[in-house]
């Protein structure tokens, strides 16, 4: 029986809007922003740090600075808290929440390495959304987005998922047979939400052929 669903995507395809849907009629609790604030919260820093570092890695000239920092004789200075938290933080904050998330059961994940941290487990139902590239542009700007800026998101967002997915799994991005269904969203949103409840309990009827186990 799966207890939970974790959505991965592209950016602009839609999947914010289809994880709360399906969270909603499902009845599960939707762990998508409320995780950066459970990190947040964790962590004793703002919202906004935690979303500088989501899904991205640290710039080189960052990374490099920080390893000085931990040679240095200065490291047992405290840095504060802003530049203290970092991705590399985050992920063993995230593998935690992911834990307890998990335990818990009922939940639906959007992205933040969830099918990587949890693709042991058999309870878990994983979801990769995508869209062509023109329909990933009506998408932001129907959000409010400018042209420019909505060109600019899907050329760039997806190349950081992929980097930090690459480095902190070191698996490439996205992983095809690490998910149970892989969903083109310009089907629209409620077929690709009829799609993942119905592959959900197809699977569910027939155990034997979730055995998605040990993808590295």
């Amino acid at each position: 029986m799966f207890r939970i669903v974790t959505l991965e995507r592209e950016f602009g395809s839609g999947c914010g809007a289809i994880a709360a849907e399906l969270a909603r009629r499902l009845g599960w609790k939707l762990w998508d922003q409320q995780l950066t604030s459970e990190i947040a919260r964790r962590a004793q820093v703002t919202e906004s740090a935690v979303a500088w570092c989501d899904e991205r890695l640290d710039s080189r000239l960052y990374r490099f600075a920080k390893a000085f920092w931990r040679g240095s004789y200065e490291r047992s200075i405290p840095l504060d808290d802003s530049r203290a938290f970092d991705t590399d933080r985050m992920m063993v904050m995230v593998g935690e929440i992911m834990r307890t998330i998990a335990a818990e059961g009922n939940a639906v994940i959007v992205g933040r390495g969830a099918p990587f941290f949890l693709r042991e487990r058999e309870d878990t139902f994983r979801v990769f959304t995508y869209a062509p590239r023109d329909e990933k542009i009506r998408r932001l700007l129907a959000m409010g987005k400018s042209r420019e800026e909505a060109e600019d998101l899907v050329e760039n967002v997806d190349k950081e998922r992929s980097a930090y997915i690459k480095h902190y799994f070191h698996a490439e991005w996205p992983t095809r047979a690490l998910y149970h269904l892989m969903i083109n969203t310009v089907v629209g949103d409620e077929n690709a939400i009829a799609t993942i409840r119905n592959g959900m309990r197809t699977l569910e009827a027939h155990p034997a052929e979730t055995a998605l186990r040990g993808v590295r």
